[in-house]
């Protein structure tokens, strides 16, 4: 008998709209509350969507809309430049 393989769950980027596992994503996540944020974990709980853990992709997301009406709410500008300070201090680790 062959083993049976695990089967992945991918998720799609909202920027570049491309299939990655989702592991290789970074998800944006709308808590209970209505606070938006990055969850770097993948395990907060809320609202999720996903996207490349690059800043290109967060800012084609912010500029098409896909991000807010994905999460159902309108996001500030000062939430985007926060997730984006956020996304580069994580990448310099």
């Amino acid at each position: 008998m062959e083993a049976k393989t695990k089967k992945m769950p991918e998720r799609q980027c909202l920027g570049c709209n491309g299939h990655f596992p989702k592991k290789e994503l970074l998800r944006v996540v709308r808590d209970p509350n209505g606070a938006v944020s990055l969850d770097f974990t993948g395990k907060k709980s809320g609202r999720g969507a996903y996207i490349c853990k690059s800043s290109a992709c967060l800012t084609k997301a912010e500029r098409s809309g896909r991000l807010a009406r994905n999460l159902a709410c309108e996001i500030p500008a000062e939430v985007y430049a926060a997730m984006r300070e956020e996304l580069t201090a994580h990448e310099g680790n």
